[in-house]
């Protein structure tokens, strides 16, 4: 079994599913906590660190994203591919609640556009539906990352801006 034809298992933390992703969203901080844990034990592995050394720095140059962002690259990755891969007959039903909001009189080709973030009661429940976050989460990235013609030009760019993200928040 592997993840997206890589060659990854999937329980490679670097090769988490999109199902996984997905399953992931909104889980409480204390769960969230214990997944970075196995991430940075791999990264320290990996390196030879104490557990008191600092790991951001080996997951930066490891590329690899914290938890919470790699659960947003994910569920972002997902939604460039429901609008610009073509559709087979065994595609994810969920995508189709994924609409943009195009404005007629823009000139940005169709990926820029805006995600229409659907109608929800209930944040606890609401907020963690694919279609609420997807929509989210796209409409938050810049028009350089979301403008990008191909898929692996599209991941790069989105990873860049995660890990930017990060270490902008690690300088404050």
């Amino acid at each position: 079994m592997t993840d997206d034809g890589n060659g990854q298992l999937p329980w490679c933390i670097p090769g988490w599913t999109t199902a996984t992703a997905c399953c992931c969203m909104g889980i409480p901080a204390h769960l969230m906590r214990r997944l970075q844990s196995v991430l940075n034990a791999a990264a320290r592995l990996i390196f030879i660190l104490k557990r008191s050394d600092h790991i951001t720095d080996a997951l930066v140059s490891l590329l690899w994203l914290r938890v919470p962002e790699r659960i947003q690259y994910k569920i972002a990755v997902l939604s460039y591919k429901s609008f610009t891969i073509p559709r087979r007959d065994t595609w994810d039903h969920s995508l189709v609640l994924l609409t943009y909001l195009i404005d007629e009189h823009s000139a940005l080709p169709a990926p820029i556009a805006c995600m229409k973030v659907p109608y929800f009661k209930l944040s606890t429940i609401g907020g963690r539906a694919f279609p609420v976050a997807a929509s989210q989460i796209w409409n938050s990235l810049l028009d350089t990352v979301v403008s990008t013609s191909t898929l692996r030009s599209f991941r790069h760019q989105l990873k860049t801006f995660f890990i930017s993200t990060i270490l902008y928040l690690l300088a404050l």
